[in-house]
């Protein structure tokens, strides 16, 4: 148990290498909110994957600053002692807000993994050093940039390729992709563009070889996912559906699909996602650690959890020179076995270059107790 003394709340902006298309938009920047927590003798980051509007979430920037500012972190501040397990029950009177709850609890853990002296990975009971990485590649201009994209990073090392598709931009891409790489780890993300009026399109995947369709359908529609899981042979994978350990119970139970994405940043901190791999694990369903365009901070969070027993798929673990120029932290690199190594340092392992902080920052507030 530990006392927070100082939250301080940063909205950090960094330039992306190229822009980033999925069904639902086009990225050219990431801008997220970075929370870094002091207590009597250590500190803690956590890093919000909201985006800049509530396109791939209901959350937003200025919506998990605004719950930490007004609710979560006046809170945090008020309590004698906490820990990250009791922060649950602690934020338990703000509903939903997962994303900004994240934040805090993923800020939190670190600082006691600090004191301790105790890794984040060993904490979540890793079973591995390095975590297999693929790579996510956007929506392109034309088919030939796609491919051009898709040799560059096989090239590179990444071991699973998964391409952004949506409607009118999927069958011709994605078996050209096919053709030239007979045996690659494949996979395509809708982002839930689709419904089941397209199951000639998943028909038509279907022939591909695919290592899974992620989300095709809207994010509420587990139903309609179990439908059309049953009606084609590859395997579906949910993401934007699974918000929690319980959605992900539901979803297996109901057979909505085979595979789950676990991204901790959405579904409310890194001890959520624990559940969420714990009860895939016990329903024998494998697990990977999806990404949302993290700096250093989220991806070395991403890093110790992808290395749970559970988590058997590549991973959306890229480098950080697939996305920015200049990273939060240190750089992470890719080896030349497409794998990554999984930081090992107190807590998460690494922390902020104070000088590249300063030079992202949008914005600064300080909350005290």
């Amino acid at each position: 148990m530990t006392r927070v003394r100082r939250i301080e709340l940063r909205l950090v902006g960094l330039p992306l290498v190229r822009p980033f298309r999925t069904s639902f938009g086009i990225a050219t920047r990431k801008e997220c909110v970075v929370v870094r927590v002091e207590t009597d003798d250590t500190e803690g980051w956590g890093e919000c994957v909201a985006d800049i509007e509530p396109a791939f979430s209901s959350e937003w920037n200025q919506s998990a600053w605004s719950a930490i500012q007004t609710f979560l972190g006046p809170t945090l501040l008020h309590e004698p002692e906490v820990s990250a397990e009791s922060l649950h029950d602690v934020f338990g009177f703000v509903r939903g807000n997962p994303m900004a709850k994240a934040t805090l609890v993923n800020a939190v853990l670190d600082a006691e993994l600090r004191r301790r002296g105790e890794s984040l990975a060993s904490y979540l009971g890793a079973v591995r050093e390095n975590v297999v990485c693929g790579v996510s590649v956007g929506i392109t201009e034309t088919a030939d940039e796609l491919r051009a994209q898709v040799d560059a990073y096989l090239a590179d090392g990444y071991r699973r390729i998964k391409l952004k598709i949506a409607p009118g931009v999927d069958l011709d891409r994605v078996a050209a992709i096919r053709a030239d790489h007979p045996d690659v780890l494949l996979s395509v993300d809708a982002n839930a563009a689709y419904t089941l009026e397209d199951l000639d399109v998943f028909r038509a995947l279907d022939v591909l070889d695919l290592l899974m369709i992620e989300q095709p359908l809207h994010h509420e529609d587990l139903v309609e996912h179990a439908k059309l899981q049953a009606q084609i042979r590859t395997d579906l994978c949910l993401d934007e559906s699974i918000r929690s350990a319980a959605d992900a119970a539901a979803a297996l139970e109901l057979g909505a699909c085979r595979i789950v994405n676990v991204k901790q940043g959405r579904v409310g901190g890194v001890l959520e996602a624990r559940a969420v791999h714990d009860v895939c694990l016990r329903a024998g369903v494998p697990v990977w650690c999806g990404g949302m365009l993290e700096t250093g901070i989220g991806r070395a969070t991403n890093l110790a959890l992808a290395a749970m027993p559970g988590f058997t798929l590549p991973n959306d673990t890229s480098a950080s020179v697939r996305y920015f120029p200049e990273d939060l932290t240190q750089p992470f690199v890719l080896d030349g076995d497409g794998t990554m190594r999984v930081p090992d340092g107190p807590g998460i392992g690494v922390v902020p270059l104070p000088e590249r902080l300063e030079a992202c920052t949008l914005r600064r507030e300080v909350l005290q107790a």
